[in-house]
């Protein structure tokens, strides 16, 4: 449990210092502005929320004896990353935003951030259980 633990945090620390450097580039690179929408509180939420549902998920298989079902379970994570995209595409901001249409650009990268941080990081986390 402990080593599922430790690779969803050092995964949503990456995810999240991704994301937050992804936003400040993006923002001041286009001239945009969307903290009100999204921030470094919600990017940090997202991304502690997904690696930890995806270390949970990695343990549960370990736990169970079905790490032969790490494949199946990584496709999961990867269609659900691109379903959550539908999220920021379909948004209605509100009408004092600046620029709108550049939004999408801002969050959907951002979609992926946990997912690639977790996969990244498997390697390291592989062998004795524990």
């Amino acid at each position: 449990m402990k080593k599922a633990f430790f690779h969803g945090i050092i995964a949503s620390i990456l995810a999240a210092v991704a994301g937050i450097i992804y936003l400040h580039i993006y923002q001041n690179t286009l001239g945009t502005e969307f903290n009100k929408i999204i921030n470094i509180g919600s990017i940090s939420g997202a991304s502690v929320f997904g690696c930890m549902l995806m270390a949970i998920s990695y343990w549960l298989l370990e736990r169970f004896n079905k790490e032969n079902l790490k494949g199946v379970l990584n496709i999961i994570i990867a269609l659900l990353s691109f379903a959550s995209v539908l999220s920021p595409i379909s948004m209605s901001l509100p009408l004092d935003i600046k620029n709108p249409e550049l939004f999408s650009g801002l969050a959907v990268p951002m979609h992926f951030f946990p997912a690639l941080a977790f996969f990244c990081l498997v390697p390291f986390f592989k062998g004795n259980k524990s």
